[in-house]
């Protein structure tokens, strides 16, 4: 599915963007139909017979995505958690077990637990830092998957990516590299040995909050062959319109990334020194313990910025209510900077399990505005907090 790689951002623009043959539309037209006529019984026009199998608008969107990935095969789906299901079904069996990371998505942490563990998928949550143990849990026989996210969603963890993949291929399991909070301009898990990397789409690299979509990419065939299947079969494609937006939104990925980075920078060296914050979470910080391993695998540290207050879970809930520019919602990733506390929000799921996230944590998807005027406004919610001491 890929072809020649350029440069990231021309890739980003012209991988799956073909010309128009019929009226030379340099935007390749939005195909709504269901079905498509055979030249003849057994005969189809470019392989295309019924939308859930394909959809010429959905492949040029997965040409796209596997090249800006650097892998062969990519599978849109409706959305990041059905493709993570489609993951699932297609590598693990019952009797088998996903080692995860303890931090995980709390999201993720409900499919593979309540899901697929009433079907027999059993897990362990772990401190995916802590290589030795992330290598005796894999060791065992039921082993079936690694599931990594760096950064971490929403403690901002870096976990090194070719040293699990080594781990992981030497008890003959498979690596899967959640990219989402990177993206693909940041971070290229394929190079770095993962077998297997997902999105949700709905966040970077859609970039608008306008379109819910997932994504998987892989440069091995037979995964390939597994993962198509189980998407085909169960029928968690993405729509036409939405495989067309999140088109559009990839091909700016690469200049918004490079502002979301760089408001998120700025704004995590200001609340660094901030009496109403007591840490600060953000992997472009020199004294973030994965600052340097995020440094050697990553190109840039992001847009996410978790902090936590000094004034404890009524702190964070104030913040969270009366900031003007960060609005108060779930997701991550668009234009605009979004707010969420996570411990009632994106993570209310695991709530009283090991993957419970702290009450005084907050979580900042900083958007592309002005960053003066963002700081403003964190700066204006946050006064007259409780300082610490």
């Amino acid at each position: 599915m890929t072809e020649n790689r350029h440069g990231f951002a021309t890739d980003a623009i012209h991988a799956g963007q073909e010309i128009d043959e019929v009226f030379g539309a340099v935007v390749p037209p939005l195909h709504f139909s269901t079905t498509y006529a055979p030249d003849g019984i057994g005969n189809l026009r470019r392989g295309y017979d019924y939308g859930r199998a394909g959809n010429p608008t959905r492949t040029s969107l997965q040409t796209q995505l596997a090249a800006l990935e650097g892998g062969r095969h990519a599978f849109s789906f409706g959305s990041g958690l059905a493709a993570e299901d489609a993951i699932i079904r297609a590598v693990t069996r019952p009797g088998q077990r996903i080692v995860m990371g303890n931090d995980a998505y709390g999201g993720s942490y409900r499919l593979i637990s309540r899901i697929h563990g009433d079907w027999g998928i059993a897990n362990t949550p772990l401190d995916l830092t802590d290589l030795d143990r992330v290598a005796a849990e894999m060791s065992e026989p039921d082993a079936t998957l690694l599931w990594v996210e760096t950064p971490s969603n929403p403690l901002m963890s870096i976990t090194d990516i070719a040293a699990l993949a080594k781990i992981a291929h030497e008890n003959n399991a498979l690596l899967l590299v959640d990219n989402t909070f990177a993206s693909p301009y940041l971070q290229q898990p394929l190079a770095l040995g993962a077998d297997i990397v997902v999105h949700s789409t709905t966040k970077y690299i859609g970039g608008h909050s306008d379109v819910v979509g997932g994504a998987v990419i892989t440069s091995d065939d037979e995964l390939a062959a597994s993962i198509g299947f189980q998407q085909f079969a169960v029928g968690a494609v993405s729509g036409p319109l939405d495989a067309y937006l999140t088109t559009r939104g990839l091909k700016t990925l690469a200049v918004r990334m490079d502002r979301h980075c760089s408001n998120a920078q700025a704004i995590a060296e200001h609340l660094v020194d901030h009496p109403a914050v007591e840490r600060v979470l953000y992997p472009g910080l020199p004294d973030h313990p994965g600052h340097e391993l995020a440094k050697a695998q990553m190109s840039g540290f992001g847009g996410m910025v978790s902090i936590q207050l000094a004034g404890g879970e009524a702190a964070a809930r104030k913040v969270a209510e009366g900031t003007r520019l960060f609005i108060l919602a779930e997701s991550l990733g668009g234009i605009e900077s979004l707010m969420n506390y996570p411990h009632e929000m994106t993570h209310a799921s695991v709530r009283g399990t090991e993957l419970a996230v702290p009450e005084n944590l907050l979580r900042l998807s900083v958007g592309i505005e002005d960053v003066a005027d963002l700081i403003d406004d964190l700066d204006t919610a946050l006064a007259g907090l409780e300082r610490r001491g």
